[in-house]
């Protein structure tokens, strides 16, 4: 499959902290540069979905490659459905350090925000 990169940038955002945490991360794992960030949902945790996140450099038939910031992240169409408009963002403040989904298609969000119901 190809890697062709979806003109629909608009539904998944990256903020700028974010992708430099990102390619942080990539370097100091020695992360190859043919790695996309890889945003999921499924089932389970407190609020019915929670998130996921990882590196993949395998392409499926079902997924969309978006590049923000020179970052590729690749969503699977069943979970675009879920993450549509959200902007993926890296907090580092009281409240801890990590990455922080900015959905708007959550209801509900559990308090430790990594699980969320529609």
């Amino acid at each position: 499959m190809s890697d062709t990169v979806s003109q629909r940038t608009g539904e998944i955002s990256l903020t700028e902290k974010a992708a430099n945490e990102i390619k942080a991360i990539m370097n100091e794992n020695g992360i190859r540069g043919s790695s996309r960030l890889r945003l999921g949902v499924k089932g389970g945790g407190c609020s019915g979905f929670s998130y996921s996140l990882g590196f993949d450099e395998v392409l499926r038939e079902n997924d969309v490659v978006f590049e923000v910031h020179d970052v590729r992240l690749v969503v699977d169409r069943k979970s675009l459905f879920y993450l549509a408009g959200t902007e993926l963002d890296f907090s580092d403040g009281l409240q801890g350090r990590g990455f922080v989904f900015n959905n708007p298609n959550a209801a509900r969000t559990c308090g430790c925000g990594d699980s969320f119901g529609v």
